[in-house]
Order: C-alpha cells, then sequence, then structure tokens
C-alpha cells in the first residue's frame, strides 16, 4: 500500500510539472508581420534571441550589428543566407540598433533594445487577410463588456494574485518602467500599462496625462486615438473626465478594438505607440521676447553724406 501512494504522489507531481511548463511564457512570442508597424524586440546579453519568419529571408541591414564579432557592434548577428530565421544577442548594457529585414517584396523594420527581460524566440506569421475564414473580422463586443475590460485592467494586480484564471488570456506589459510618452509642449500623454484582451481583440491604455501650465487643460474625453506606424485607431471607450487641473496629473483609461473597418488589429504590446486627444482648452499664447540693452546702430553714410 505505501508503494502504491508513493507511486501516486509521484505521478501527481509529474503531472503538476507538465503544467506548469505548458503555460505560455513572455519569452516565446508569435506577432503578425505590418511593415508600417516598428518592432521592438528586448535582447539580452546573456541569452539569444531567434527571429523567425514564414519563409525564406531575402536580406538583412542593420547599423551597430556584427556578424563575424570582430568588427564593432552593439549587436551579434548570426544568419545563414537563404534560412527563414536570424539569431542576435546584445553585447552592451543599454545597447540599441534597428535591423531593416526583406521578407516576401517588403521591408519590416526591428528595434534590437538590450534588456534583463528578452524575448528568447519571435515567431512571426504573415498578417490574416479578411478572407480568411474566422480570421479577418474583429469579435463584436457590447459597450457594457468593454466596461468589464477597463474594471478588469484597474485591478489586473489583484485578479492576477488571487484569480489569475480570469486573467489567463490578457497580455500585459509596463514598458519596463519607461513609459511610452508623447510630449505635446504644454502637456504630456505617457502610456504606463498596456493590456491585450485576445478575444475581444481589445487593448486597454493606462495613461498619465500631465499639465504642464497654469491654467486648466481641458479635452474631449471621447476623442482619444491610438496611432500605430501610419495608422490611426480611434477608442471604443474611454474612462475620462476631460479636464486636468493646472500642474497637475490625470490617469485615464481607455481602449481600442479591433480596426475602423471592422478587422482584428491583432496589435503587439511592443509595438510604439501614440495617443491623441482632441484638446479644447485654447494653447498658451507664445512667449513675448523683449530686447533691452540693445546696442544703437548708426546709419552708414557714404562720403558725399547720403545714405
Amino acid at each position: 500500500m505505501k508503494s502504491t501512494v508513493n507511486i501516486l504522489l509521484l505521478t501527481v507531481t509529474v503531472l503538476t510539472a507538465n503544467v506548469a511548463l505548458a503555460q505560455p511564457s513572455k519569452e516565446i512570442l508569435k506577432d503578425f508581420l505590418d511593415e508600417n508597424v516598428l518592432i521592438v524586440v528586448p535582447v539580452a546579453t546573456n541569452r539569444v534571441t531567434t527571429i523567425s519568419f514564414p519563409s525564406a529571408i531575402t536580406a538583412i541591414d542593420g547599423a551597430g550589428v556584427t556578424v563575424d564579432g570582430k568588427t564593432p557592434g552593439l549587436f551579434q548577428l548570426a544568419h545563414t543566407k537563404g534560412s527563414a530565421f536570424l539569431s542576435v544577442r546584445a553585447l552592451f548594457p543599454k545597447a540599441s540598433a534597428n535591423l531593416n529585414i526583406r521578407w516576401n517584396d517588403h521591408t519590416y523594420v526591428f528595434e534590437l533594445t538590450e534588456s534583463g527581460q528578452p524575448v528568447l524566440s519571435l515567431n512571426l506569421a504573415a498578417m490574416p487577410t479578411p478572407d480568411e475564414e474566422g480570421v479577418g473580422h474583429a469579435p463584436e463586443v457590447s459597450p457594457i463588456k468593454l466596461l468589464a475590460l477597463l474594471d478588469k485592467a484597474k485591478a489586473f494586480p489583484l485578479l492576477k494574485a488571487q484569480q489569475p484564471e480570469s486573467v489567463a488570456d490578457v497580455d500585459f506589459t509596463t514598458y519596463d518602467g519607461k513609459p511610452l510618452a508623447s510630449d505635446f509642449n504644454d502637456y504630456e500623454i505617457q502610456i504606463e500599462e498596456t493590456f491585450r484582451f485576445n478575444a475581444e481583440d481589445t487593448l486597454v491604455f493606462r495613461l498619465v496625462i500631465t499639465n504642464k501650465i497654469d491654467a486648466p487643460l481641458i479635452y474631449q474625453p471621447d476623442s482619444f486615438a491610438l496611432r500605430v506606424g501610419n495608422r490611426l485607431y480611434p477608442q471604443s471607450i474611454s474612462d475620462a473626465d476631460g479636464t486636468v487641473p493646472p500642474k497637475g496629473q490625470s490617469i485615464v483609461y481607455f481602449a481600442v478594438t479591433g480596426t475602423p473597418d471592422g478587422g482584428r488589429n491583432e496589435l503587439s504590446l511592443r509595438n510604439a505607440f501614440t495617443v491623441l486627444v482632441t484638446r479644447l482648452s485654447p494653447p498658451p499664447p507664445p512667449p513675448v521676447v523683449t530686447v533691452t540693452n540693445a546696442p544703437i546702430v548708426n546709419p552708414i553714410r557714404s562720403p558725399r553724406g547720403h545714405l
């Protein structure tokens, strides 16, 4: 009987380990290729990151990249001509560089950044077309469901700790403590956190709007839009009051669902997002420049006394 119990305990332990190993990993990612979007790939100095394409890569151009390890560079790259993948490793802390990769008659731009939390495998697939069955059409998400997604994003840390199954399909990033910032001179919009709800094809953003001037900043609360490359995605819902006090800050949540034409956006959290909003209050007047103690310039006269 004792042996039987030991065997059962061993079986349960092995099954538990297998389940743990089967959990999705943030180090192994899949994304869709989009030539209009910059793909940011975190790379470590002590790990190798492999980027895989659907088929053979045509060409690779890069700045700050070395192939043989002898030529000075910030990243080391390995690629066999005719293969569909390449591997990179950072050579210095805080290094950054870009790669332009030609595939299927298109150029895709990657930004490599040294990070202590690297992506080890990035598997790229061709962007699905609307004609592909069950892929191209965005799901219908009701206003009540969108409100529920905002609430889930706000409570994400608590849900992650106490009810992890409720957020198992949610991707999340804090941008490693470096929020994406858009500076509009007298105010700034920072993206602190981004959540992707895959089933609803919806991204939820937590923003901080900073007002830099001594007057209230007033904006249209339902006018948020997300810019990715040269594409613009209007909000599907927002939680914002439309004002930021003088020299103050305001926390805002807003979401983007699908694409304007009804397709799936399939937006990755690694995109370089820019947030826009319609401003209602007038911008501050330009500063008045007054010159004092300017030198007196006398007119130059010709020898005959003419100007």
